[in-house]
């Protein structure tokens, strides 16, 4: 069975959305596009390339699978990541999309949650989503993440799209690896564990 593994960049206040560049994601008038790199450094992009080892697919949403397949056929080859990224098979689930021209990527048929689980039952690696937040709620609201990958950076922005939304279902987490970069980011790798328990003092 293969695994689904949710990688996320976050601020300290849960939002994740546009980290890369002030045009990545401008929905809702958000105005804070590009929070990322000033608060990472080379111990968060070693961490995030250890994420794509074991992993040989991504399953991404329109609008992450619209900026990725905009940048990496044209990125620089001398970035390792590069051929990773181009190489790698995406799956992609769109109600509007009808073509893909990014090099191995095949469009989702019928219900995403019927088809991300005949994903998991295929022969393959793990897959990762990147970003991609409507999407990865959807698969957290079905009990289809088998992981969170997160970088915690610490910045804190006040508005935007956040992973775990309101209406987010409630779930234990169970710590597989957490550990602090030198610029302040914290780096949680996380498996979900049931339902939360509850207790006073």
């Amino acid at each position: 069975m293969r695994k689904i593994i949710v990688c996320t960049f976050l601020t300290l206040d849960g939002v994740m959305q546009a980290p890369g560049g002030p045009d990545e994601d401008a929905e809702s008038g958000f105005e804070h596009g590009g929070w990322q790199k000033p608060v990472s450094d080379d111990e968060v992009g070693a961490a995030i390339s250890g994420w794509y080892e074991p992993s040989d697919a991504m399953l991404l949403g329109r609008k992450t699978y619209e900026i990725f397949a905009s940048y990496w056929p044209n990125a620089d080859p001398a970035n390792p990541f590069t051929e990773r990224m181009n190489s790698m098979d995406k799956y992609v689930a769109s109600r509007t999309l009808t073509s893909l021209e990014w090099q191995n990527s095949t469009l989702l048929e019928g219900d995403v949650v019927d088809a991300v689980h005949r994903l998991k039952a295929s022969e393959g690696g793990d897959i990762n989503v990147v970003g991609s937040g409507d999407l990865a709620q959807t698969l957290m609201r079905h009990g289809l993440v088998d992981e969170f990958r997160l970088t915690i950076h610490p910045v804190i922005i006040g508005s935007g799209k956040r992973l775990f939304a309101d209406g987010a279902i409630p779930t234990a987490l169970e710590p597989v690896s957490v550990s602090t970069t030198k610029s302040g980011t914290v780096v949680g790798v996380y498996r979900p564990a049931g339902e939360p328990g509850y207790d006073s003092y």
